[in-house]
C-alpha cells in the first residue's frame, strides 16, 4: 500500500514512541541513596548539557529524533546539547553520541509557580544511532495508572547528598515505591500542592530520593517512564517524597505534538 512521504514519516515516529524495546535495567541518582548500575544497561537516558558540556538535566529517547524531559529543564535551544551513550561524564568512552536540539516544546500550560504540567519534548537535529549503548524507552497509555508501593526505578546524574556537594561522574540509580496521591497531599507532607498531573515515590523514612541534576530523568515502572524528576521538598527527606511528572497524563500531546510539528514542516 502507498503511503505519502508525510504520512509514513509520522506514523514510524509515532510507532516508534510506542512499540520500541526497552532495555532491560540490570545492576545494583546523581541520585541520594543509590547505587551505579551496570555500564549502559539503562541505553534510553540521556544526559542534557549545556554548550560548554555541563550537566543540566536528565531525558528520555522515545525515538530516534525526539526525547522527553520536564519542562523547567528548558535553557533554550541555542543553549542545549543531548548527550546518548553516556555513562561517565568524566570519561570520553566512545559510546556517546552528541547532538544539537532543533526545536523544544515545553507544555504551553506549563507553571512555574505550581510545577504543573512539568514536561517538555525536544526535537533533535539529527537521529540518534540505535545501537548496543543506546535504545528508546516505552511510555504509559493515556491515563494508565501505577498502584501505590509498586517498586520503580529513577536514575540520573545528579547529587548523591541532600546538600548538594561533588556530582559524581557516573550515572546512579535507585528503587522507589509509589506513595498515593492521598497521603503524598496530606497535611503531614505537600499539603494539597499535588496535582493529578504528578505522582509521588519515596520512603516515609526517606534516604533515597532523586536530588538536584536529576530533573527530567525518567521514573521506570513495568518497563515504561510513569514519571519524569519534577520537584520536591529538600532531597530525600522523611515524610516528602520525589514527585514526578505523571506521563500518561500528557501521553496525547506528547503524540499530538509529534504529530503536529510533521504536518506544520510539511505545509512550510
Amino acid at each position: 500500500m502507498y503511503l505519502p512521504s508525510l504520512v509514513l514519516c509520522i506514523m514510524l515516529e509515532v510507532l516508534a514512541v510506542n512499540c520500541q524495546d526497552v532495555v532491560q535495567e540490570q545492576g545494583q541518582g546523581r541520585i541520594v541513596g543509590g547505587y551505579a548500575p551496570v555500564p549502559h544497561s539503562i541505553k534510553y537516558i540521556v544526559s542534557i548539557q549545556s554548550t560548554r558540556r555541563q550537566h543540566l538535566c536528565g531525558g528520555s529517547l522515545v525515538n530516534k529524533y525526539w526525547v522527553i524531559t520536564a519542562a523547567h529543564c528548558n535553557v533554550g535551544v541555542d543553549e542545549m546539547m543531548i548527550v546518548a551513550g553516556d555513562y561517565s561524564l568524566s570519561i570520553y568512552e566512545g559510546t556517546e553520541q552528541e547532538i544539537l536540539p532543533q526545536h523544544v516544546f515545553p507544555h504551553p500550560e506549563y507553571n512555574s509557580t505550581t510545577t504543573n504540567n512539568d514536561i517538555m519534548l525536544i526535537k533533535l537535529r539529527a537521529p540518534v544511532y540505535l545501537n548496543s549503548y543506546v535504545s528508546i524507552a516505552l511510555l504509559p497509555r493515556q491515563d494508565a495508572s501505577i498502584a501505590e508501593g509498586r517498586m520503580c526505578r529513577v536514575s540520573g546524574w545528579g547529587y548523591t547528598s541532600p546538600n548538594g556537594g561533588q556530582i559524581p561522574s557516573t550515572l546512579r540509580t535507585v528503587k522507589l515505591p509509589i506513595v498515593s496521591t492521598v497521603k503524598c497531599n496530606s497535611s503531614e507532607s505537600y499539603n494539597g500542592n499535588i496535582t493529578e498531573n504528578m505522582i509521588c515515590a519515596g520512603f516515609s523514612t526517606g534516604g533515597k530520593d532523586a536530588c538536584q541534576g536529576d530533573s527530567g530523568g525518567p521514573l521506570v515502572c513495568d518497563g515504561r517512564v510513569y514519571g519524569l524528576v519534577s520537584w520536591g521538598v529538600g532531597c530525600a527527606d522523611a515524610q516528602f517524597p520525589g514527585v514526578y511528572t505523571a506521563v500518561s497524563k500528557f501521553r496525547r500531546w506528547i503524540d499530538n505534538t509529534i504529530f503536529s510539528y510533521y504536518s506544520r514542516c510539511n505545509k512550510d
